[in-house]
């Protein structure tokens, strides 16, 4: 087993790989081999890897990329990620990508389909709707009928006819893969000390460019060591972090909330590999349906998914419930209109049930984070002077 420094380490080459150096050697290594890019938030990566392709999440440049031609396609008031990521599309760094599937998350993203087709990249760009009606023979056939779509696009690629054991072989690795990361931050709960989140983040976001079997191995490593007694504890409250599941922050921010006095017990930040809840059955002879239901009846709370039966704000105070947290931060990337447009349905609830939250906006190119770290202490601060006052009630 490797030390927990090096696994750290090699997720955190692996995970801001701009060139995509594994996804390229992969493919190289066996003819027919797709790589289908996938936008955040959230995609079953299972089917792409049932049908003998690799998903590869496309989170932008961060702040390690100067973007110059995605400013020619895009207006100045909306959110840096789309800019970034056609920046790297022409800049060919993602030559060897086979396709690209862009989940509904909002309008800016739509385009950016667009703007991927009016440039012919990849072999195939789908803008993959799904379903805002959550009744299985609506939503769950409507999910399904997408999901068939990307496995006929990828079959006329590399001919693979994908059967049912095929799909259950590919949820399997991938309910170890979401099991795997759930203990990691259930101990992390626990024991928040163990692994700060800058590493805990480099860990998932490492598994978004890799093949899942790799993924689970490094997981399985990863874990062995926080089960172990290691690190000190510090004063510190417990927060979650919320908002920040589609543009990154930048590490340097995520690195600040913790430096300014916060164990961030949950988050978003790389929500499209939590986003199913427990396991799907490996074991159906209809596995999209399998897929479909757990979307339907398993899913996370995220602002990109409208569910008018399932208030998301009572979603979110259950987590800071169950996770012991002491308070919420709002993290929104500028002129993110799902994150904007929910703040203020969760800001009124929380008043209402006593639930201490900030917010603040960034992007993911910006590295100046003072501000934001005085606020967060000042929060922080403030909920170790006056936590007898607080009260958690949940409808």
């Amino acid at each position: 087993m490797n030390s927990l420094p090096k696994l750290i380490q090699q997720c955190k080459d692996l995970a801001f790989d701009l060139q995509f150096t594994r996804s390229r050697e992969w493919k190289a290594q066996e003819e027919g081999r797709v790589v289908v890019g996938y936008m955040p938030v959230y995609f079953p990566r299972e089917i792409i890897h049932a049908a003998g392709g690799l998903p590869v999440a496309i989170f932008g440049g961060g702040d390690r990329k100067q973007i110059i031609k995605g400013d020619a396609y895009y207006q100045s008031y909306i959110c840096h990620i789309p800019r970034s990521i056609i920046d790297l599309a022409l800049d060919g760094h993602t030559n060897h990508f086979d396709g690209y599937l862009f989940p509904s998350i909002c309008d800016v993203i739509r385009n950016l389909s667009g703007l991927f087709k009016l440039n012919k990249l990849g072999k195939f760009v789908k803008y993959m709707d799904f379903p805002q009606n959550f009744l299985p023979e609506i939503g769950g056939v409507f999910y399904q009928q997408e999901m068939q779509h990307v496995l006929h696009y990828i079959k006329e690629i590399n001919g693979k006819e994908v059967t049912a054991h095929d799909l259950n072989h590919s949820i399997a690795l991938y309910n170890t893969n979401r099991r795997l990361i759930a203990r990691m931050y259930d101990i992390r709960q626990e024991f928040p000390w163990r692994m700060t989140i800058e590493e805990l983040y480099y860990v998932l976001r490492a598994g978004t460019v890799i093949p899942v079997e790799e993924h689970n191995d490094i997981l399985e490593q990863v874990v062995a060591h926080m089960e172990k007694e290691i690190g000190e504890p510090q004063d510190k409250i417990k927060v979650v972090v919320s908002g920040a599941f589609c543009e990154q922050p930048a590490v340097g921010l995520i690195k600040a909330i913790e430096e300014a006095g916060c164990y961030v017990v949950d988050d978003d930040y790389m929500l499209g590999s939590r986003m199913i809840l427990g396991d799907i059955d490996p074991s159906t002879d209809k596995p999209l349906e399998a897929i479909a239901n757990a979307y339907i009846h398993q899913s996370q709370y995220s602002s990109s998914i409208y569910d008018v039966h399932n208030p998301k704000e009572y979603r979110l105070a259950k987590i800071v419930q169950d996770r012991g947290a002491d308070g919420v931060i709002f993290a929104s990337a500028s002129f993110c209109d799902p994150s904007l447009l929910d703040a203020p349905i969760f800001q009124k609830a929380f008043d209402e049930m006593g639930i201490r939250y900030i917010s603040f906006q960034y992007s993911e190119n910006i590295n100046q984070f003072k501000v934001i770290k005085e606020q967060v202490g000042a929060f922080s601060d403030s909920i170790k002077l006056w936590e007898d006052d607080k009260a958690l009630v949940i409808a």
